[in-house]
């Protein structure tokens, strides 16, 4: 029962009496009778109207199995947000996906079942308060029918949460922190329903690198920096863990914060603690400030210094006190797929990609992309109506996905990537970010 209007027949008044929601609220009475009864009579009224719109939210119609069903008119385009970071020193982390995103809306022709895919590009900052910022100005809007976001783990913490009560679906190509999805086959503290990613769990991620410092480096001392992000603090932790588990000892755990500038008492109390190797995987501009000031401390000048992929960009390893670091990342895809879209992103964009997790992107929306085209409901008016629930559903059902990244299949906690870690060292050979992601030493593959 979906009618806006419910007319109740009662005998004490003789006359209908008739409560119009769809007029504001407007309440006629024909007849005038004795007011305790006629409350009676609209409590019981509106307790049946509240029963049929349940499930019923402005911008669509619903009920329970459907939830909110957004209806998208002819000619009306799809609107998807896009929250990426695209200012201040992780820009490129961000500027590169929303670039793959729009070569993933070029490769559908503009469209989605003869709809224009609109994207509205909201700058999340890499912070918590620029995703909570972020997600607000996207739930302000009920005809948003799902996210691509966010880069960074942070920021994604309190959007995917908000997201979630709105009854929204979220897929990020770049989150990575372990809290999001899943630890150890147990939801993470900062799970949450219709949160998805093809990026890589950390959990791997940090495997991988602790197992190259101390099977293929031969390193048995090490130290780690996190800024206290959940990308950088579960990171971090899991390297620390499969260090001390390969036999190795973590002789420091410490952490900075995001704008701080001088390293130097952290690096010094690093110095020694006897540390053979450094892994700090965070971001710009705190990581430019480790790398420059280390090599001023007496005792580090002959330590490993190893990053991850928040600093896997095209401006940080220009800098040369990055020249000889490890770092750790996804594996870059092969193959004439794509090598096809770094031509494309070439062409579109004059240069290659700059950051690490385009093709995660191009795969997060072509993901999306696929769901509603299974969902959405095309109407005899040429209307499209998607209910989220289903949406939901589509995605969480994801199998055997083909993907610039690999065979992606989504589990019950949102992981869908097919993951692979690649090391790789910037050296004096290598002088872009392609040359660096090119220079592969090391591969883990937690299927093999």
């Amino acid at each position: 029962m979906h009618k806006a209007a419910l007319r109740v027949e009662s005998e004490q008044f003789g006359k209908a009496i008739k409560l119009d929601l769809s007029k504001g609220g407007l309440l006629m009475l024909y007849e005038k009778g004795k007011w305790m009864r006629l409350l009676a009579v609209l409590a019981v009224a509106l307790m049946v109207l509240a029963a049929c719109q349940r499930g019923t939210t402005p911008g669509g119609t619903g009920d329970e199995e459907e939830g909110e069903v957004i209806t998208i008119a002819d000619g009306e385009g799809i609107k998807i947000a896009v929250l990426q970071v695209i200012s201040g020193d992780s820009a490129s982390l961000g500027t590169d996906q929303v670039r793959a995103i729009e070569i993933a809306v070029d490769d559908r022709g503009g469209q989605l079942l003869n709809h224009p895919i609109e994207l509205q590009v909201e700058d999340e900052g890499c912070t918590n308060a620029g995703g909570q910022a972020a997600v607000q100005k996207v739930l302000a809007d009920p005809q948003f029918v799902g996210i691509l976001g966010t880069s960074c783990s942070g920021a994604a913490v309190p959007a995917s949460e908000a997201m979630s009560e709105a009854g929204l679906v979220m897929i990020s190509g770049s989150n990575t922190s372990p809290f999001l999805t899943k630890i150890g086959g147990e939801a993470g503290t900062d799970y949450h329903e219709g949160y998805f990613r093809t990026a890589h769990n950390d959990e791997i991620q940090g495997t991988a690198a602790a197992n190259f410092a101390f099977t293929e480096l031969d390193k048995t001392k090490a130290a780690t920096i996190h800024d206290g992000d959940p990308y950088t603090q579960g990171l971090a932790g899991v390297f620390d863990e499969a260090f001390k588990t390969a036999g190795g000892e973590i002789t420091i755990a410490t952490a900075v914060d995001k704008a701080q500038e001088d390293m130097r008492p952290v690096l010094t109390e690093i110095a020694a603690s006897g540390a053979e190797l450094i892994f700090f995987p965070i971001f710009q501009p705190a990581g430019d400030f480790i790398a420059k000031q280390a090599k001023e401390i007496p005792g580090l000048r002959d330590v490993v210094l190893m990053g991850a992929d928040g600093l896997l960009s095209d401006t940080y390893v220009v800098i040369p006190e990055t020249e000889g670091m490890y770092f750790s990342g996804p594996a870059t895809p092969t193959g004439p797929e794509y090598e096809e879209f770094v031509a494309k992103y070439e062409a579109k964009f004059g240069e290659k990609p700059i950051q690490s997790f385009h093709a995660h992107a191009y795969d997060a929306a072509n993901v999306l992309f696929d769901a509603i085209e299974e969902v959405a409901q095309e109407q005899d008016d040429g209307s499209l109506q998607i209910s989220r629930n289903r949406l939901r559903e589509a995605l969480r059902a994801t199998s055997d996905f083909d993907g610039l990244t690999g065979t992606l299949t989504c589990d019950e906690f949102g992981d869908c990537a097919d993951a692979k870690i690649d090391v790789v060292q910037n050296t004096a050979r290598q002088t872009t970010i392609s040359e660096v992601r090119a220079n592969v030493l090391f591969t883990f593959d937690p299927a093999t």
